[in-house]
């Protein structure tokens, strides 16, 4: 494409642009290769601004930066404001919009994004929609290879990505939205159509600082709804109503209790999972899960809600609803031979804890025991670390403490912080993760419960800059199958 093409939406009038031919998009100056558009983004770590030089040394053909100076440079350097929104801009440009041509479901909030998108895909597939599910599972569509990564790709990857959906024929996305994707602009010009919002409570602390700013970053995916485009929004989190005010597009209020514009009227729960009746106006929607908890109530109703926006028949959303029995890494049970039972679940935050541990505790039998494995992450909001050890404490009969990505933090440091918020002394630490797994399994009873938090399908520990091979899962699995 030409780069007078690609940035006209980026430059002020008047500005000379000269012909030259663009192959490739990039911000990262390793990338760059003959015929690339390289964009200056700066990074919490380092600044593509320096970096510039060697962009232009592997191939650069151009480069846009936020104009400071870079000297005199042999290829054309588009001066922009703001080089992140440039960059959203240009790859939307570069891959033709494709957003534009299909229908696109946003789903935010700091738990139950994952399951929430994974039961509106299972919907889709139900009427015979072309879908795909882009998150921390990363890819879900028929044709296409699923590589976890951030939970909201770059927005060079995420356009490229949406071009090929398109180019299959995909005529639906539902993807997850991340505070950071927000904040640094990656979903800028995506073209969402339906925006849900889940919940919210303490995470990520370490990037927005404070709660308001965090509601801040998720309240832009709102705010940049078109009037034509609906707000789903759970009224039963405190922040669902300041939310609502964000929104430009209608919007629709949902509760677990009622008085909500879409809410369960009927509603039973057990350790089988959940039934009920989800009611909006006139329509009526039976609900038959083999998910199980009150989160999975609130991911089910978002869920519903999105389907009854799109105008799906009641019928075919309880088929789609039924048919999503389980999700990698939330809630997963496994069952060993001696009768005992192993959960593992993604919970990293307070919140997450207390909805996942509430559960699970009202499914133990009088007789058996409650076992918590878990840790806390390096490098990231520490303050959350004593109330996970509390809640954690609350509900269990004993507690595993183990490594779960300690980065470039002392695990000791990590951990003594998570005992901060702990009153009695039943608890191991172990600072081998695999290690005390292996041992919490071997005390697992035909009556007891092991819930391992934190990493779910994650297939590597973070030390030291370095991702070290490891699954809480293959080990499970490998004891289960010994048994």
């Amino acid at each position: 494409m030409e780069l007078k093409q690609l940035v006209q939406d980026i430059v002020q009038d008047g500005f000379s642009i000269p012909s030259v031919d663009i192959s490739h998009l990039c911000t990262h100056s390793g990338d760059a290769s003959d015929g690339s558009l390289f964009v200056a983004v700066y990074g919490s770590s380092f600044d593509g601004h320096d970096f510039i030089n060697q962009a232009i040394d592997n191939g650069a053909a151009a480069v846009i930066s936020n104009g400071r100076d870079m000297g005199n440079l042999s290829v054309p350097n588009i001066k922009v404001a703001n080089p992140r929104l440039a960059v959203s801009r240009v790859a939307a440009t570069y891959y033709g919009n494709p957003t534009k041509d299909m229908t696109v479901i946003g789903i935010t909030g700091t738990n139950g994004k994952t399951t929430t998108a994974s039961i509106v895909h299972s919907i889709l597939k139900a009427n015979g929609m072309k879908s795909a599910q882009l998150g921390t599972l990363g890819i879900v569509a028929d044709g296409f290879t699923s590589e976890k990564s951030l939970t909201t790709p770059d927005p060079i990857n995420l356009q490229k990505t949406f071009r090929d959906f398109l180019d299959r024929g995909i005529t639906h996305i539902v993807m997850e939205v991340s505070s950071h994707a927000l904040d640094q602009l990656r979903v800028a010009d995506v073209e969402f159509d339906i925006a849900v919002f889940t919940n919210l409570s303490p995470d990520h602390l370490d990037y927005h600082h404070t709660m308001d700013e965090y509601f801040h970053a998720k309240s832009k995916l709102f705010h940049a709804l078109p009037i034509t485009g609906t707000s789903i929004i759970n009224f039963d989190d405190p922040r669902g109503k300041a939310i609502a005010k964000e929104s430009q597009a209608p919007v629709v209020r949902i509760s677990k209790n009622g008085g909500a514009d879409i809410y369960f009227s009927e509603l039973s729960q057990t350790i089988h999972g959940i039934q009920g009746v989800i009611k909006a106006g006139e329509h009526e929607v039976r609900i038959n899960s083999p998910m199980v908890g009150e989160f999975n109530v609130e991911n089910i109703l978002s869920a519903v809600s999105v389907a009854l926006s799109l105008g799906i028949e009641p019928d075919v959303i309880h088929s789609g609803v039924s048919a999503c029995d389980s999700v990698e890494g939330r809630m997963e049970i496994f069952n060993m031979e001696n009768g005992g039972t192993i959960i593992v679940d993604y919970a990293h935050t307070p919140d997450a804890y207390e909805k996942v541990l509430e559960t699970i505790s009202r499914m133990k039998s009088d007789s058996g025991k409650l076992y918590v494995l878990f840790g806390c992450g390096g490098d990231r909001d520490a303050s959350k670390r004593p109330e996970m050890g509390r809640i954690a404490e609350q509900y269990s009969d004993y507690l595993w403490i183990t490594p779960d990505n300690p980065r470039s933090e002392s695990v000791s440091d990590i951990n003594a912080e998570i005992l901060s918020g702990l009153r009695t002394d039943q608890f191991c630490i172990v600072d081998d993760r695999g290690e005390g797994l292996n041992k919490a399994i071997s005390q697992l009873g035909s009556s007891d419960i092991l819930v391992v938090l934190g990493k779910g399908r994650e297939n590597g520990q973070e030390i030291n800059g370095e991702i070290l091979p490891y699954s809480d899962i293959e080990i499970i699995e490998a004891v289960s199958h010994a048994n």
